[in-house]
């Protein structure tokens, strides 16, 4: 029979699973994508669009399968697209995402250097989803990220966290259960609302200066809760409910990142915003 603290582990591992392990010492590996034109590292930003765009994936994802839309939609647009797998552990072949994300950040700090240099842009801009959404924070704040990114566009991102719709708020009452998530996945246990590396994440404010923030959140999200915990504090934040965009999008957490056109024009907004377009139900269609 399964210890409680065994349950609440699985829980909460299916939980995070569906926000799609080489360790800091590893370095970021870009997934080659040759049909759809990404991580084309020949690519020159161009005039309309200087900076490369870096994306990041969510946990459990990987730097394929988590852009196979957003990322050609990019491309079409005449961006230069790079994308990278991160948070591998030893193990656990399948799955990225699941290193702490201290770590994970500096494999994107080490990406971002090889794209700026490849393109000779002087920054680049992120967009990430979920995980991928909040963990470029700590490249920012902690690495010296910040002289080198212009913009972060976060999908889902868990800015400050999750309770996983009050699944997190039960682990104070199985003793040893955090620490033996901790221990076995740590980039799961770092996202848990007030875990040390979220505390640590946010403590003196929620951005950095020179840095535009833009955060597009989804109603229905069922992973990374409340949902508007993503939403994030400061000078330079744009905070987005998908929903007042349009409301009969009934995109979730997943979706938000995959497929969803609404989602990817307001990205598109925010990495271009001398030029953007109003976005509403119809911009499925542009």
């Amino acid at each position: 029979m399964r210890l409680p603290w065994k349950r609440m582990l699985t829980a909460l591992a299916l939980a995070c699973a569906v926000t799609a392990a080489p360790t800091a010492a590893t370095a970021a590996t870009a997934h080659s994508a040759p049909s759809s034109g990404w991580n084309n590292f020949s690519c020159r930003p161009s005039a309309a669009h200087p900076r490369p765009v870096v994306l990041v994936h969510g946990t459990f994802g990987n730097g394929t399968d988590n852009w196979l839309g957003f990322a050609p939609y990019l491309v079409a647009r005449g961006y230069c697209v790079f994308s990278f797998d991160y948070g591998q552990l030893p193990g656990v072949p399948f799955f990225d995402g699941l290193g702490p994300i201290a770590d994970s950040a500096q494999q994107l700090a080490d990406f971002t250097d090889q794209v700026l240099a490849a393109t000779g842009a002087p920054k680049a801009d992120l967009v990430g989803h979920s995980q991928g959404g909040m963990m470029p924070r700590y490249y920012l704040k902690f690495l010296g990220g910040a002289a080198k990114v212009n913009a972060l566009v976060g999908l889902a991102p868990d800015n400050h966290g999750t309770t996983l719709d009050g699944l997190a708020n039960l682990l104070p009452y199985f003793p040893g259960a955090a620490d033996a998530i901790h221990s076995i996945v740590p980039g799961l246990a770092d996202q848990v609302a007030g875990s040390a590396f979220m505390q640590a994440l946010n403590a003196g404010g929620d951005t950095v200066p020179g840095v535009r923030y833009t955060v597009i959140a989804t109603r229905y999200d069922e992973v990374v809760t409340p949902y508007a915990s993503q939403f994030l504090s400061g000078p330079n934040v744009h905070n987005v409910l998908l929903q007042d965009l349009c409301a009969v999008d009934i995109s979730e957490h997943v979706t938000i990142g995959l497929t969803d056109l609404i989602a990817f024009h307001e990205a598109a907004n925010a990495l271009d915003p001398a030029h953007a377009t109003r976005t509403n139900c119809l911009s499925v269609f542009s």
